[in-house]
């Protein structure tokens, strides 16, 4: 089965990436990955204050990914699978991709700001040429009805 990979983060555009991903799955027959990235930690000198940040991301991104998870059981049917890794997130997404040969789609959430499309959209486009799946790039600004009408 071919699945969607999608990047779960605070980001505002992260929510059109899933609704995109998820209807995407749903008309395709496909699966949607969501990852989750925790940051390295910057004190690595206080292992047990690293432990517990590392504790409480996790249960952070766990609700997060539930939320998401049951819009994209209960609206259109899919079941997603949480993937939780940590490092810096363009060599994670990488790494994922890689390890895991059923990933057909990487579908990132561009931002809106001036400043550009994120940090991840900019750095992973520069890749594009190289990577061994395509990318997605859903704009932050879709309403639910334009994301229904292309997907």
């Amino acid at each position: 089965m071919r699945k969607f990979l999608v990047v779960l983060d605070d980001s505002r555009e992260c929510l059109n990436a899933m609704r995109f991903a998820a209807l995407r799955a749903a008309k395709t027959g496909g699966g949607v990955q969501i990852i989750a990235i925790i940051p390295p930690e910057e004190f690595q000198h206080w292992i047990g204050v690293g432990d517990i940040m590392r504790e409480e991301a996790r249960e952070r991104i766990h609700a997060h990914f539930e939320v998401f998870a049951k819009w994209m059981r209960d609206k259109v049917g899919v079941n997603p699978e949480l993937v939780i890794r940590e490092g810096e997130p363009v060599p994670q997404i990488l790494a994922q991709i890689e390890e895991d040969p059923e990933i057909g789609v990487l579908v990132l959430g561009a931002g809106t700001e001036k400043s550009g499309p994120g940090p991840l959209v900019s750095q992973l486009t520069r890749a594009s040429g190289t990577l061994p799946v395509p990318i997605t790039i859903v704009p932050g600004n879709l309403s639910k009805e334009q994301l229904e009408a292309v997907t």
